[in-house]
């Protein structure tokens, strides 16, 4: 985990990001404890309340949730909430904005697909 308090996010939702992600590639497969507030506290040096408030916020999603005096874990279908979740960003912060931007263009459907298309190609291609 790395936090940088030089940004204007809050320290609370980097972690939750950090976490989320951390779920969402594996390092924390659902049904498996994370570490506690006091040992990511311990491993970035900043207040305890503060990584807990960060978890809340996934506690809130019910990505995770808390065992009575076991921890935090993984809640199961974290994953599958998360991609979701994901995929809903990235129609608002990418697909929306090339629509946008395409209508400006005076761009057709057709023309934004083979865009894309053209896109996956390049990237099959410097594999």
């Amino acid at each position: 985990m790395n936090i940088n308090p030089n940004i204007e996010k809050p320290i609370f939702i980097q972690i939750a990001e950090q976490l989320e992600d951390s779920i969402f590639t594996g390092v924390f497969p659902e049904e498996t404890k994370i570490p506690s507030t006091n040992e990511i506290s311990a491993l970035l040096n900043i207040n305890p309340h503060t990584v807990l408030k960060g978890m809340n916020i996934l506690v809130d999603e019910e990505i995770i949730y808390k065992k009575r005096g076991l921890g935090m874990f993984v809640k199961t279908g974290a994953v599958e909430k998360i991609r979701k979740k994901r995929q809903g960003q990235f129609y608002d912060q990418f697909v929306a904005a090339l629509i946008e931007e395409a209508e400006k263009l005076k761009m057709t459907k057709e023309e934004i697909i083979a865009l894309i298309e053209r896109g996956y190609e390049n990237e099959r291609n410097s594999d």
